[in-house]
């Protein structure tokens, strides 16, 4: 590869991670907006309880099927059959959208059918009457799966073509027609309650996930054969079924919160996916949108065998997101209240509620680097073809905590269920790291060092923080209305935050300084 073309995918993945940052973050925000909506409509009660709690069934079946993954384990094989045979490829993806497709709408008819028997297993701690509820949001977000599926299927063909303004527009017509459905069907009579944020999934579902896709890949040259076998199957199903049948804890991980959530008390399944939500803001705008980006050019470089410049991307890829995240996750932990308060207080959502969430948030905001970097780990995984590894580390963390989250979450409540979400991501992170030195070892190198450097960095500036916001609530609180304390607090511990932040960076770690604000100068000098 010539240096010109290096640079060149250089710049390709910067703006690819620039366009899918941007998606991330105007989605995550537009959830925020979501929850502020439900918290405000609802609180954290039992009828928002029903509504997470109704994703569990539909989740599972898209992880049981890979939908999550189809994009990792289409692109390397798309990839290689596009490079020799393009016709050829065709009729694979065309068998592998066959199958899928078929699958999932057999596989969600049949849930939808048995719904009624399957909701006491998903909240064992829901009375009856909950249960009735709970079908009733379930049989409404079950057929949204048949959407997904396929959906990411002409997803992976745009991502192939390294086409990313379609995919960065997926999450933002999914999140707008749940908020909108969610908002006006109950004032249209056409749903009661949290009815209408259901029928805002399946549409959403339906607008964003599949049809915007199939639109994009068929103005882009699509073409389809009736075809039911490949000799690229096989290789497809060994890359997938490690997926299907080892789950996961990052993939589980929503999912136990909201099971084990509703052993804890009522409410706490609210209020520990609404601070959730809030963990992972950083954890989607800097990571899954490296990750996202990063990937086709880690699979186009894999195929090449170009493994020094595999290793030097994934190296970049975590170095910049380490440096980015750090400082977040610091003042996140130091803001969690009034964060917390800002997006979510009012209506029938109280002061009360955040006190009880704030610590919630605090405890999975220690695992956000760890999210950060395991999103760059696996794809590197995936990238090399290689789905069994973290299949099987996920599932080792998963049967290990599983037997933890019983005991203690009827026992200790919901903050041992945000300890074990966490501890669990830690663990998995740093097991799949261990596992990665024989194939990522060159690009490892000085992560850790780097990391340890960072968080001592972060040192002074977080406790500053901490008692910028305290010393600001103290002085303000009673004195003007309480929202305004709660951005008083925001803007004058993170001011604070980031002027201790460059002062100490200058000295220790100029490189961070640079790198944060390189994207400004680029564009001041244009």
């Amino acid at each position: 590869m010539s240096l010109f073309a290096k640079i060149n995918a250089k710049q390709q993945m910067g703006i690819a991670a620039l366009i899918m940052g941007f998606s991330v973050l105007v989605s995550r925000f537009m959830g925020l907006f979501r929850d502020k909506v439900i918290s405000w409509q609802f609180g954290a009660g039992g009828e928002t309880d029903l509504y997470f709690a109704a994703f569990i069934l539909p989740d599972f079946l898209n992880y049981l099927l890979a939908g999550g993954y189809v994009s990792i384990t289409l692109i390397p094989l798309l990839s290689k059959l596009m490079e020799n045979d393009e016709e050829d490829a065709w009729k694979f993806f065309s068998g592998v959208l066959i199958w899928a497709s078929g699958i999932v709408v057999v596989l969600s008819a049949v849930l939808w059918i048995f719904a009624p028997y399957l909701v006491p297993f998903l909240a064992p701690g829901f009375s009856e009457t909950q249960f009735v509820r709970l079908t009733e949001f379930l049989r409404i977000i079950l057929p949204a799966q048949i959407c997904f599926l396929p959906g990411a299927c002409f997803t992976a063909l745009l991502y192939i073509r390294k086409k990313f303004t379609v995919p960065a527009l997926i999450p933002l017509i999914y999140n707008g027609m749940i908020l909108l459905c969610g908002v006006f069907f109950p004032y249209l009579g056409i749903a009661e309650g949290m009815e209408g944020f259901c029928w805002g999934v399946l549409l959403g579902a339906f607008l964003g996930s599949f049809h915007l896709p199939f639109l994009a890949a068929k103005a882009d040259g699509i073409r389809f054969y009736w075809i039911l076998k490949h000799r690229c199957f096989k290789r497809f199903l060994c890359l997938a079924v490690p997926l299907m049948l080892g789950q996961s804890i990052v993939v589980l991980d929503e999912q136990f919160i909201r099971i084990f959530g509703s052993m804890a008390g009522t409410g706490e399944v609210s209020l520990l996916s609404y601070s959730r939500r809030i963990m992972m803001v950083p954890v989607g705008v800097v990571a899954q949108a490296a990750g996202v980006a990063s990937f086709p050019f880690l699979a186009s470089l894999f195929v090449k065998n170009d493994m020094q410049s595999f290793c030097q991307t994934m190296h970049s890829a975590i170095k910049n997101t380490l440096i980015l995240v750090l400082p977040v996750t610091f003042y996140m932990i130091a803001a969690a209240k009034p964060v917390l308060g800002l997006i979510f207080e009012g209506g029938q959502f109280g002061a009360e509620e955040t006190v009880l969430a704030a610590p919630y948030l605090q405890i999975m905001m220690i695992a956000v680097p760890f999210w950060c970097v395991q999103q760059i780990l696996g794809r590197s995984f995936y990238a090399m073809e290689n789905t069994v590894t973290p299949a099987l580390v996920g599932s080792m963390i998963t049967v290990f905590i599983i037997p933890f989250y019983f005991y203690c979450a009827p026992r200790f409540g919901a903050v041992s269920v945000a300890f074990l979400t966490s501890a669990s991501v830690i663990a998995y992170t740093l097991t799949l790291w261990f596992a990665g030195r024989k194939y990522f070892q060159r690009a490892y190198r000085g992560i850790l060092c780097l990391l340890l450097k960072n968080v001592l960095c972060n040192g002074i500036p977080f406790f500053l923080c901490l008692a910028g916001g305290y010393c600001s609530e103290l002085f303000l609180q009673g004195k003007i209305p309480l929202l305004w304390v709660q951005l008083a607090q925001i803007g004058f511990a993170g001011l604070v935050y980031l002027i201790s932040y460059l002062i100490v960076a200058k000295y220790f770690m100029p490189e961070n300084i640079t790198l944060l604000i390189s994207p400004f100068l680029r564009r001041l000098k244009r």
